[in-house]
């Protein structure tokens, strides 16, 4: 096993899962493969080795459905950019989302044909049991952010995981500035935003919203409808959510009060893969 895959298996499971500053990679290199897309793709290392990596805050349409969860995904995504009824049926709006997944697709060969760099902390990126992925930010050779760029064009959506991005950017202040492209783009019209029904977006996703809320309570994941508040929920309230259970309920407890959902960072075992999880079901 090559030594740069060593490092990054034992700083996956070393340290809470993840470590917490980026490392720098130059001199990188795209891996073209029949299963990735717009913000998963493999990429090969100046040492020889690779790995797959899944961009930061953002959010690509899926290209290959082989199972329910991702068409569930694929779902949940036309109804972000309100194409879900595009065509008159689900069919026909499918085909088009698969279609603007490619444009995603071939966008990043486009912008990656040249080496760029990879700034990673190894976090766990949730790939499936075949693909292993870790979180990572990609600047092209021509200096720019490639998340950002997906975003510009419309062929992404500003969403995920966040974290604060090598050029200094807090957290937050990230995630604005791809939300503020986004924003751009939609009124645009360009990439996905071309094809949206802005009288149906608004109910597209009030109905993806109530679905996962309905699918977080039957798995047992939400206990009440609705949302939990972190500043008022009891400890049981807050231990039935994904991922925390009593002893992080516990310590949330200790810390209030918040005075933004985002400061739960801030306490000790909640890290951005669980904040991710539980951020959709939680408010003040």
């Amino acid at each position: 096993m090559k030594p740069f895959i060593l490092v990054a298996l034992l700083l996956l499971t070393v340290g809470g899962m993840y470590a917490s500053n980026l490392e720098q990679f130059d001199e990188c290199r795209l891996l073209q493969v029949a299963w990735s897309d717009g913000n998963s793709f493999p990429v090969l290392f100046p040492d020889g080795s690779e790995l797959s990596i899944r961009l930061y805050g953002v959010d690509a349409l899926e290209t290959k459905i082989n199972d329910s969860t991702l068409a569930r995904r694929l779902r949940a995504q036309r109804r972000y950019f309100g194409i879900s009824d595009y065509g008159g049926s689900p069919a026909h709006s499918i085909r088009l989302a698969k279609t603007l997944g490619q444009e995603a697709k071939d966008l990043v060969e486009q912008l990656l044909a040249k080496p760029f760099t990879v700034y990673t902390s190894f976090s766990d990126g949730r790939g499936s049991n075949k693909y292993s992925r870790v979180y990572a930010f990609v600047v092209t050779h021509e200096g720019e952010d490639l998340a950002t760029q997906l975003v510009r064009e419309g062929l992404a959506r500003a969403f995920g995981v966040y974290r604060s991005s090598p050029d200094g950017l807090h957290r937050e202040e990230y995630r604005s500035s791809l939300q503020d492209a986004e924003l751009v783009a939609a009124r645009s019209s360009v990439g996905i935003w071309r094809y949206t029904d802005w009288g149906a977006l608004p109910r597209e996703r009030r109905a993806q919203r109530l679905e996962e809320t309905e699918d977080a309570i039957a798995m047992g994941r939400l206990p009440l409808e609705g949302t939990v508040s972190i500043n008022r929920a009891s400890a049981e309230e807050l231990a039935a959510l994904p991922g925390i259970g009593p002893t992080l309920a516990r310590r949330i407890i200790a810390s209030r009060p918040f005075l933004t959902i985002e400061e739960l960072l801030r306490v000790s075992g909640i890290g951005e893969k669980t904040f991710s999880s539980i951020e959709p079901f939680l408010e003040l």
